[in-house]
């Protein structure tokens, strides 16, 4: 394959699209007053939007190669795509909770609190969740925990797409 396409594009176009679209759900969370408690519906939405794209920014990658794909070209796409949208998710977070809503995880704990009294929960029990809790709420931490979660969803849903979409020169012949 002497004229292969670059995956650059294709990375960087998913991804932003991804990352804004994951900002765009958040904002009408947030704007709806469900931004504490989100509707289930708003993470199948989040779900189909990462997957989506990811197939998405496989096939057009495949399509503008002459129709060749390998395994590894679908993963480094797939996984480019879901970092990308992670970093720009990391930076919107990071300002929400900064200047937006500076107590928002304050009041996220309250709400978890809440649903741990609901269930029965001693006030040691619900004592020792809160410190664990705080101790992974760090914008750090988050910001750690999202890019790795987003890596490694990256990576199951491309991996099985490049597998079904993969096709090299030999399988012509």
């Amino acid at each position: 394959m002497e004229n292969q396409a670059s995956s650059k594009n294709f990375i960087i176009n998913n991804g932003v699209i991804l990352g804004i679209l994951g900002i765009l759900i958040s904002v009408i969370l947030y704007a709806m007053g469900m931004h504490l408690d989100p509707h289930w519906s708003s993470a199948l939405g989040s779900g189909i939007f990462f997957v989506g794209l990811i197939i998405l920014g496989i096939n057009q990658f495949k399509n503008a190669n002459g129709g060749f794909l390998n395994w590894g070209q679908g993963v480094k796409i797939g996984v480019g795509i879901a970092i990308l949208a992670a970093l720009i998710s990391v930076i919107y977070n990071y300002f929400f909770i900064t200047f937006v809503e500076p107590d928002f995880m304050t009041q996220i704990m309250e709400i978890q609190n809440q649903k741990l009294i609901d269930q029965g929960m001693t006030e040691e029990q619900i004592e020792a969740a809160s410190e664990m809790s705080k101790k992974f709420s760090t914008p750090l931490f988050t910001a750690a925990f999202g890019i790795i979660g987003s890596a490694i969803g990256g990576f199951i849903v491309s991996a099985i797409a490049a597998a079904i979409m993969k096709k090299s020169e030999e399988e012509i012949y």
